[in-house]
C-alpha cells in the first residue's frame, strides 16, 4: 500500500489542523491505520491508530482529548483532526499502515509509511 499525507502547515497555538492520508490499493479496509510523528532531534513516536472498521481507536497520552483519528474505507482515506494544538505538537506527521496491531502499537515499526507532512505550531 502507498500512503500520501496532506494538510500540514503553520498554525498558532490553540488552533486546529486536519491531516489527510490517501492510500492506494483495493485492500485498504484490511489494514490497521495510524499516525506517528517525529519532532526535531527526537525519535519517532506513536500518535494514534484506528481499527480496520473504524470502530475503535487509541491515542498517545500526549494527544488524548485533543486529536481524533478517523477513516473512510470507501474513499481509502485516513484523517487526523488536531485541535488545541501546542508548540510541542510541532513535528513531521506520518501516516502508517500494517496488518498487525502489535507492530504499530507495541513495536512501533509499522510496515508502511507515507512521506510525512510538516506541522508547525507557533507560540
Amino acid at each position: 500500500v502507498q500512503l500520501v499525507e496532506s494538510g500540514g502547515g503553520l498554525v498558532q497555538a490553540g488552533g486546529s489542523l486536519r491531516l489527510s492520508c490517501a492510500a492506494s490499493g483495493r485492500t485498504f479496509s484490511t489494514y490497521i491505520m495510524g499516525w506517528f510523528r517525529q519532532a526535531p532531534g527526537k525519535e519517532r513516536e506513536f500518535v494514534a491508530h484506528i481499527t480496520r472498521s473504524g470502530g475503535s481507536s487509541y491515542y498517545a497520552d500526549s494527544v488524548k482529548g485533543r486529536f481524533t483519528i478517523s477513516r473512510d474505507n470507501a474513499k481509502n482515506m485516513v484523517y487526523l483532526q488536531m485541535n488545541s494544538l501546542k508548540p510541542e505538537d510541532t513535528a513531521v506527521y506520518y501516516c502508517v499502515a500494517d496488518f498487525s496491531l502489535h507492530r504499530i502499537k507495541v513495536l512501533t515499526t509499522p510496515s508502511y509509511w507515507g512521506q510525512g507532512t510538516q506541522v508547525t505550531v507557533s507560540s
